[in-house]
């Protein structure tokens, strides 16, 4: 089995489990990004805080320029700690307190994306009683249909995010009627974890769709949010592993027909943090079942949720070992049938101490860390 490098002579000593970074790998993935949208003046990319909070990865990615799509009151102040401009926050949410309104709103951010009337007016209230207009985007159910899990879609009239496109309109004119808040565009997402570009062009469409209807309607556009959702491919972390960004921005590029000067927005979180993230454990045991043989580390759904919560596959990696490979079910010490990482897999032979690394953890593992069990949350250590 090809595995990653990792300097584990420096991991004896640390406890584990414990959250690792290659922080080299984030610079090349913001390189690429940079490279794929170099003489785009109009294209906007921001990074989705909920991936990944972690203050050393913030930093790298605001001192990028890079904006931040925030999904709650505490997203935007990590935000703003770590160095991104208020100019540059976006703020989305189905449930937005009144309290983390007017945060934001005394922050200074550029745009609250609101995902229904009710939000709308309660927004205007807010705006007025500090003396202030909200810039506001209206987010929009395109109901179309990702190729992901059904957990991470957002884009189908069932789900519980934005506006449904057929009302739209009312909507826009309630904005456009209000004192407090300041129309300026249009926001969409769809999904996470889409590697078929073709649910992009699906949104596109249906982007320009609407934007017709507005025209006709003597309506304005504003500019345009486009979400995020790009995926990578967790099955070779090691070949693949910087998300094909030239792929999605050309596909935007090509498809989008848009009056001219209009801005258009990214908001990609997985697809620049999730590569350059290990989950670091150790084999607690090796249990020889009847029928299958179990590989018990010390990392469980605590660290990382995602297989448990959409059995989502991510690579395991014996680091300390090179005898042949022999088949486990990888599983965590948390008292849940659903904590396991990996069923029937092969991976070299495991002994007790070895270090095993879960790879692509580097986004929605810290982020959804719980202290489930009364266990400790990790730490992050970080090559630099």
């Amino acid at each position: 089995m090809l595995k990653g490098s990792f300097p584990i002579e420096k991991f004896q000593g640390l406890r584990t489990p414990f959250y690792y970074y290659d922080l080299p790998l984030l610079r090349r993935t913001l390189d690429a990004i940079e490279q794929a949208v170099a003489g785009e003046e109009l294209y906007k990319v921001h990074y989705a805080i909920k991936a990944n909070y972690n203050p050393v990865i913030l930093r790298e990615i605001a001192a990028r320029g890079l904006g931040a799509d925030c999904v709650s009151g505490g997203e935007v102040k990590a935000a703003l700690d770590a160095g991104f401009a208020p100019e540059s926050v976006v703020y989305a949410g189905v449930g937005k307190s009144d309290e983390e309104i007017r945060f934001a709103l005394n922050a200074g951010i550029s745009r609250f994306n609101v995902e229904s009337a009710a939000e709308l007016e309660v927004i205007n209230e807010i705006a007025a009683s500090l003396g202030k207009v909200a810039p506001v985007s209206l987010r929009v159910n395109p109901d179309i249909g990702a190729h992901t899990h059904a957990n991470i879609t957002t884009g189908l009239a069932e789900n519980k995010f934005g506006i449904n496109y057929e009302q739209l309109e009312d909507v826009l004119r309630l904005a456009m009627s209000l004192e407090n808040v300041a129309y300026k565009g249009l926001h969409f997402h769809i999904g996470s974890q889409i590697l078929d570009m073709m649910d992009f062009v699906a949104l596109c469409n249906r982007i320009n769709q609407l934007a017709g209807n507005l025209h006709r309607a003597r309506l304005p556009l504003g500019d345009i949010n486009v979400g995020g959702g790009l995926g990578i491919n967790y099955e070779h972390p090691n070949h693949l592993d910087i998300a094909d960004f030239k792929a999605y921005f050309a596909t935007f590029k090509r498809t989008l027909d848009l009056p001219e000067g209009t801005a258009v927005h990214f908001e990609l979180g997985r697809s620049i943090v999730a590569p350059c993230g290990s989950l670091i454990s150790r084999v607690l045991y090796v249990k020889e079942g009847t029928t299958k043989k179990f590989a018990i580390i010390d990392a469980s759904m605590t660290e990382l949720v995602r297989p448990a919560m959409y059995k989502a596959y991510h690579r395991v990696e014996n680091l300390s070992s090179g005898e042949p490979e022999e088949l486990y079910d990888v599983v965590g010490p948390v008292c849940e049938s659903s904590d396991v990482f990996l069923k029937n897999t092969s991976i070299d032979k495991c002994h007790r101490g070895d270090f095993v690394a879960i790879r692509s953890a580097g986004a929605y593992g810290e982020s959804m860390a719980s202290r489930y069990n009364c266990r400790p949350l990790p730490e992050s250590f970080f090559d630099v």
